[in-house]
């Protein structure tokens, strides 16, 4: 659902990074090191999380050229785990995430505005459950650098949030749960 988001991380890279090349990377999805969580209201009580645990990505991203980075994430949306089998049931009917009509979500980057030292908005096109809007994720540089096993690696955190309504998802759960907030926190390999 918000695994496109996630995508758009990726991206911020290209902001408060030494390199002046573009690098392609490839998001750690084999050794689980990146993650599309989501939490939202129940009834106003408590939260409610839950995450994607089905995605692949990609960014490339040039920090003399941050508005040409690139970032594309496609999230399948049955994958969905709140840690609660009726519950993602219900998450993956018609109500709510239509995994039957819409299996995939997906996250394209349209631009990246530099926000402070290390930290970016990154706009993108969300497409989720059938309906494309854009999105604006908050997002840090956590770091990046060589890796034990010879590779380098960038990291990221962000977070958006998105209206249910906005994505046709007409589920009324009260007032208190209109929206859902997005944390993502990924980590790229360079190709």
């Amino acid at each position: 659902m918000l695994k496109k988001s996630l995508a758009a991380l990726a991206l911020f890279a290209s902001v408060g990074t030494g390199s002046a090349l573009a690098a392609d990377y490839v998001i750690d999805k084999e050794g689980q090191h990146a993650f599309v969580n989501f939490k939202i209201s129940h009834l106003g009580y408590s939260w409610l999380y839950g995450t994607f645990r089905d995605f692949d990505g990609r960014f490339s991203f040039d920090a003399a050229k941050p508005a040409e980075s690139k970032v594309e994430v496609t999230l399948k949306t049955a994958s969905v785990d709140t840690n609660h089998t009726e519950r993602d049931k219900h998450l993956r009917s018609a109500d709510f995430l239509n995994v039957q009509k819409h299996p995939t979500a997906r996250f394209v980057s349209t631009g990246v505005t530099p926000t402070g030292e290390g930290t970016a908005d990154i706009a993108g096109e969300l497409t989720l459950n059938g309906v494309t809007r854009p999105v604006v994720i908050a997002a840090r540089l956590l770091g990046e650098g060589t890796d034990p096993w010879g590779g380098y690696r960038a990291g990221f955190e962000g977070s958006t949030t998105l209206r249910l309504k906005d994505f046709d998802i007409q589920k009324d759960l009260g007032p208190a749960s209109q929206t859902v907030e997005l944390i993502l926190s990924v980590e790229g390999v360079r190709q």
